[in-house]
């Protein structure tokens, strides 16, 4: 047996695929949110209080990352263990990123603040499950 069967199999374990379900469903709200932001600098784009540079680079780059994690998602759910190793090191680097960019005085908008609080809370729960028992053992190698 491969270790990509294994995989799979502990992947259909009922804990596991709880697990699977609920990343699927963070990363879906970090991408949603990240598409309706960009949709709004789009709209308010000529307000420069509002939609800054600094804001145009961000919502680009966080749309970019909301699909990257998705990618991730869908790869690790199918058993690629470098989905899972992906989805990991993707969602732990924009959480750091988000935590600096709300803690950073004066270059985001506060709304911008606020959105990206939302979107490191999904990831801080990505982050606590991918990197919970139930998703490491089925891609640990042996």
């Amino acid at each position: 047996m491969t270790n990509r069967n294994i995989a799979e199999e502990r992947l259909n374990q009922p804990q596991s695929q709880t697990a699977l379900r609920n990343i699927q469903l963070l990363v879906g709200f970090y991408l949603g949110l990240s598409v309706l932001t960009l949709v709004a600098i789009v709209l308010l784009r000529n307000n420069p209080a509002i939609v800054t540079p600094a804001v145009w680079i961000r919502g680009t780059i966080v749309l970019a990352s909301a699909l990257l994690t998705a990618f991730f998602t869908v790869r690790m759910a199918r058993g690629s263990r470098m989905g899972y190793l992906g989805l990991r090191l993707e969602s732990a680097i924009m959480f750091v990123a988000i935590v600096v960019i709300i803690a950073l005085p004066g270059l985001f908008p506060m709304w911008m603040k606020i959105e990206q609080g939302i979107c490191g809370l999904l990831l801080l729960g990505v982050v606590v499950i991918v990197n919970g028992k139930h998703l490491r053992s089925p891609f640990a190698t042996k």
